[in-house]
């Protein structure tokens, strides 16, 4: 039986993978000298480099922006007290270059920067602030722009700069990156090690939520499964080459044998639950996000725990088919038919479109 992967799709991804290697990237670090040593340093070390295609300049604030700059993908200030912060800031950015402001004390440095004449985007400013309540990190964990929220910078007072809170620091640093270098965020976590959580944490929910959408509503039965899987390849490779993992035809071959059969035991739950209004296409979206996210947190640890690519394929198939099993079962559970039940009643056309084939 033929594996469900488009084939022409993996080679062109694999291509696309493999190009981000010779893409270069630039960025400028320019230092208020009256920012903290640790704020300071903390951003060195993040943006130091060993890549031959990476060029990181960093000179001190009174330097100013240097002309011909303008090829820089983007710019870092580490603030303190000065009041040109602000205006170098301006400058950056009318010369077209994003620039994001790394403080200990975002209320302070935004209030420096108005007062100076030169008001900077809040979404900006980063500080290693702990967000207040669940709601506004669940909308910033979709949406990172959002972490430099109004409600951080109204916080009194610098944040003391321990492990905890420059590890969050760099941890926002890697969401801006990804969020504004969008087109460059794959070679900016290959330079950038501190980047590369952010990506892989964005491309698993980005992934995971689209398979979910794509399983609850296929156009056809078995259609799905292709797009699923050439989904959760692109993922796969993606954190790989993150994670500076070589992408080599052996390890491409391995990862398309193990994903192909991703869906088979989500298409054996679906059989089980014919009798069950709605219940296939709950398995079938549940399905979707579980084993993509399974598959790329196990992706994640594997990596950051040393592991190369060669035995990542075994490692994803035994998260995969615990997720598919346990998102199988509580998708056909009576929870689980409630679920998709409210969602067909608050989605126009859900019903027309799922009933027809809820047998499939």
């Amino acid at each position: 039986m033929a594996l469900p992967v488009d084939i022409g799709g993996v080679l062109q991804i694999t291509k696309d993978m493999q190009a981000v290697r010779d893409v270069p990237v630039s960025v400028a670090v320019l230092i208020d000298d009256t920012a903290p040593g640790e704020l300071a340093a903390q951003v060195r070390t993040d943006y130091a480099s060993t890549s031959a295609k990476t060029r990181v300049t960093v000179n001190y604030l009174d330097a100013g922006y240097a002309p011909g700059h303008e090829r820089d993908d983007f710019a870092v200030i580490v603030a303190g007290d000065s009041p040109d912060v602000g205006r170098l800031a301006r400058e950056i950015r009318d010369a077209g270059v994003p620039v994001m402001v790394v403080t200990d004390d975002a209320g302070a440095t935004a209030a420096i920067a108005e007062e100076a004449g030169y008001p900077m985007p809040h979404a900006d400013i980063l500080s290693p602030v702990k967000l207040k309540g669940s709601i506004q990190e669940k909308v910033a964990s979709y949406i990172p722009a959002l972490r430099a929220s109004v409600d951080d910078l109204t916080d009194e007072g610098p944040v003391a700069l321990d492990e905890e809170t420059l590890k969050l620091l760099s941890q926002r640093m890697g969401e801006w990156v990804i969020t504004t270098c969008h087109e460059k965020r794959l070679t900016m976590a290959l330079s950038f090690p501190f980047i590369r959580r952010p990506l892989a944490n964005d491309a698993i929910s980005a992934t995971s939520l689209q398979n979910a959408a794509i399983g609850f509503v296929p156009v056809l039965p078995g259609a799905d499964m292709p797009i699923m899987t050439l989904n959760q390849i692109k993922m796969v490779l993606q954190i790989a080459t993150a994670y500076g993992q070589p992408i080599g035809k052996e390890s491409v071959g391995e990862l398309v044998a193990v994903l192909g059969g991703a869906f088979l035991a989500r298409g054996i739950a679906r059989a089980g639950a014919k009798l069950i209004p709605f219940a296939g296409w709950a398995i079938s979206g549940a399905v979707g996000f579980a084993a993509t996210e399974a598959m790329g947190r196990a992706a994640v640890e594997y990596f950051e725990a040393g592991g190369d690519i060669v035995g990542m394929a075994k490692v994803l198939q035994t998260a995969r088919d615990g997720a598919v099993d346990a998102a199988a079962k509580a998708a056909a559970s009576p929870v689980g038919k409630k679920v998709v039940s409210k969602v067909a009643d608050s989605v126009p056309g859900f019903t027309k479109i799922v009933t027809p084939n809820k047998d499939a």
